[in-house]
């Protein structure tokens, strides 16, 4: 292919350069949790081969030695490789290799007769980068979610709970369709969002389970030629033991390298997250309306002000952040989708799109997360006043009187409420429907919003 000029400086070699040259693209790099991971699958192939008897303990030990450091960020400058390369990520896997045999020679450099590290032959012993990336993708991303999705969620889900706990008393219009509708409380609103978000940290969970089938074993193809049967086991149960998360051998190696459908699974757990954060950063929004034209029964914490021309306007700023979030996240679901389908017979060629598009959403999630839960959720307060006006406004609480006049009667109610800006109360007293005792237990509206009957149990 002809020659190619190396940086001096630079620890990788002429195939780290060569990708460099070819795919000035984005300026998009692989993550320090991605790179993390590499590094750290490389120090337990090293130790495995070692343990196998098929690299020198000496040679094993510089490259392991050398691999930590690369997991720990301490040569992050030295991985300038786009995300979009090669599908398969080899750029960046002889990137990994170049570095760690050019730090692992450099601390053998004054050992007597000490036999140099070659990037293929002794640190890339026993894989390739169709199963070592791939690896690198489940690693990264199981390790995230648990160190960062999981913890915000939590943080999110407590914080709504919270809320709903504070805001029970607070009885208020329910609303579909936008429109009013029977009674809720303002805390089985919330109540509901901390739910929501509960069950996004339960799907995000089961989605990284199925992350913890892993491809390395593989090689090439997914026949494992060129490996020792025992090599991704060992290895493997090495970087479980790091993690401190279960990590196995595929079952079927043509499955784990021909196809991405697990990243597929987890793409979809994650976009069902930003889904339940996009409703709920847009009620929360919604809710706090205003503060004299809209809803207003919550208030925001101020965080910065809201225009450039209009003196004193706040914006729920956050909510919007958050919104924008789980737009992206979305987008990148597609991107993961569109991905997965690529998996033509032994090998998908779209693995550094899906390894960014999946760790960008995961830290996405989890930042914007914490950002809504400590300047938003935590500083919310309600406004019962307001709430108390528009429910005594609201005709729809003419439903609880179905059953005492039926419903075409409470139609009437409601449309001449509605039509005459008045209270269903105030209509009913005029039309002398029912009895003052039974209007009393009938529109109780804190009883509306439990299962049951009003005024009959």
């Amino acid at each position: 292919m002809g020659e190619v000029r190396v940086p001096a400086d630079a620890l990788y070699g002429a195939q780290t350069q060569r990708a460099a040259e070819n795919f000035p693209i984005s300026g998009r790099r692989f993550t320090r949790r991605f790179i993390e991971a590499l590094g750290r699958l490389k120090e337990a192939a090293a130790e495995a081969n070692a343990e196998l008897g098929l690299v020198s303990a000496e040679l094993a030990g510089a490259i392991a030695a050398a691999s930590r450091e690369v997991a720990e960020g301490r040569w992050d400058d030295h991985f300038p490789l786009d995300i979009y390369q090669t599908g398969s990520g080899t750029s960046t896997n002889m990137n990994a290799n170049e570095v760690i045999a050019a730090l692992a020679n450099r601390s053998l450099a004054g050992a007597a007769g000490g036999e140099r590290v070659h990037p293929n032959d002794h640190v890339n012993y026993g894989q390739s980068s169709n199963d070592i990336i791939p690896t690198a993708i489940h690693v990264s991303c199981r390790a995230a979610i648990r160190d960062e999705l999981v913890p915000a969620l939590a943080a999110l889900r407590d914080a709504l709970a919270a809320k709903a706990r504070d805001f029970d008393g607070i009885v208020k219009s329910g609303r579909t369709h936008l429109m009013d509708a029977t009674p809720v409380r303002l805390g089985q609103q919330f109540g509901g969002y901390a739910r929501q978000v509960a069950k996004g940290i339960e799907r995000a969970e089961r989605a990284a389970e199925e992350m913890a089938e892993v491809a390395l074993g593989g090689t090439a193809t997914g026949s494992g030629i060129n490996t020792h049967p025992e090599f991704a086991a060992r290895a493997m149960a090495r970087v479980s033991e790091r993690y401190g998360i279960e990590f196995r051998e595929a079952e079927d190696h043509f499955e784990a390298q021909g196809a991405k459908d697990a990243c597929v699974s987890l793409a979809g757990a994650l976009n069902t997250v930003a889904a339940s954060l996009m409703k709920i950063a847009d009620d929360v929004r919604w809710l706090a309306s205003g503060p004299t034209s809209g809803i207003s029964e919550i208030r925001l914490p101020a965080v910065q002000p809201g225009s450039s021309i209009m003196p004193g306007k706040v914006n729920p700023v956050i909510c919007e952040a958050l919104m924008m979030v789980c737009a992206r996240v979305a987008g990148n679901a597609t991107t993961v989708t569109i991905a997965g389908q690529r998996g033509n017979f032994e090998l998908n060629v779209m693995m550094p799109v899906i390894a960014d598009a999946l760790l960008e959403s995961i830290t996405l999630l989890a930042n914007a997360s914490s950002v809504f839960t400590d300047r938003c959720v935590t500083g919310i307060t309600a406004r019962p006043e307001r709430a108390k006006e528009l429910l005594e406004r609201n005709p729809s609480i003419a439903t609880a009187l179905n059953a005492h006049i039926g419903y075409d009667e409470a139609a009437v109610v409601a449309k001449k409420a509605a039509a005459e800006g008045r209270s269903v109360r105030e209509v009913v007293e005029e039309m002398g429907l029912i009895t003052p005792e039974q209007m009393d237990d009938a529109l109780d509206v804190r009883g509306m919003t439990e299962p049951g009957i009003p005024g009959k149990g």
